[in-house]
């Protein structure tokens, strides 16, 4: 890393909420000499105009200190897809509506900012899954989904683990979540949430067409492979975004990696605590 202090900043795709947001960041880190670097989308979307500490139009660079997100959990998942494999944690603002992996909310801006650019948070390295897909190896923080294709008939779907089958289910889909991505669509399965720092990952069955399918978590160190029994194509997805389609007759591979991306987290935060404030809110 160069000798200049550097923040990348991504936001999510409404502009008008997070344009505070940014004034706030570039006064924190105005006092304390750090240069925001923004891409070409980020740029763009904000009609930045050259000010000092501004880098515009700036390529996505591993040689910056810190990711600073504002957006929901789908932003920070993209922040720490792009840092994963590197030293750079990513610090994120939540302006979603769940904002489970974030490390602050709105009102907590000034305080928040100024933590950032003074190193005062601790640093959570969050698993992945790396997915064999068909477009190429893929990395998921939070999820691997297979799904059937909208209209297409119910997908017969088997894992394997360590080379032993131990499920084939009629179903619309499987999911195999990190502890991360536990609390997401694999929790709307019925699955088990994993506790941050839990080494394995979960695999849970989207509308089994059976009474008796049951989620299971693995061990960190098991390779897993679901395989398409079924007529139709299903479609594959990380983190939510379509990563292509697997015929009958095929399977993908996929393996746990341990301590893959940085997650900053303020003094003091516990993901306990976390799971009753952000999953409280959806009751009331």
């Amino acid at each position: 890393m160069s000798g200049d202090r550097a923040f990348t900043v991504l936001t999510h795709r409404r502009p008008e909420e997070t344009s505070a947001a940014i004034d706030e960041l570039a006064q924190a880190a105005e006092r304390t000499g750090i240069e925001l670097r923004f891409d070409e989308d980020e740029t763009h979307k904000h009609s930045l105009t050259p000010r000092e500490g501004f880098v515009l139009d700036a390529p996505m660079s591993d040689d910056v200190e810190l990711c600073v997100v504002l957006g929901g959990d789908g932003t920070i998942l993209r922040g720490l897809r792009r840092y994963a494999r590197t030293e750079v944690p990513v610090f994120a603002v939540n302006f979603g509506r769940v904002g489970f992996l974030a490390t602050l909310d709105p009102e907590q801006l000034a305080e928040g900012f100024r933590l950032a650019c003074s190193r005062e948070f601790e640093v959570m390295r969050l698993p992945a899954i790396e997915c064999d897909g068909p477009g190429g190896s893929g990395l998921a923080i939070n999820d691997v989904a297979l799904h059937r294709k909208a209209g297409e008939r119910v997908a017969e779907l088997a894992y394997v683990l360590d080379g032993e089958e131990v499920g084939s289910v009629r179903c619309d889909g499987l999911v195999v979540a990190t502890p991360a991505g536990s609390t997401g669509y694999n929790l709307a399965n019925g699955g088990p949430v994993l506790a941050w720092g839990v080494e394995g990952f979960v695999v849970s069955f989207i509308a089994p067409h059976t009474l008796t399918a049951r989620s299971l978590v693995a061990a960190p160190g098991s390779e897993i492979v679901v395989e398409n029994r079924g007529l139709e194509p299903v479609e594959i997805s990380l983190d939510g975004r379509p990563a292509g389609e697997i015929a009958p007759g095929e399977g993908v591979p996929a393996r746990f990696l341990e301590a893959a991306a940085g997650l900053a987290q303020l003094p003091g935060t516990s993901f306990y605590r976390r799971l009753r404030e952000k999953f409280g809110r959806l009751s009331r």
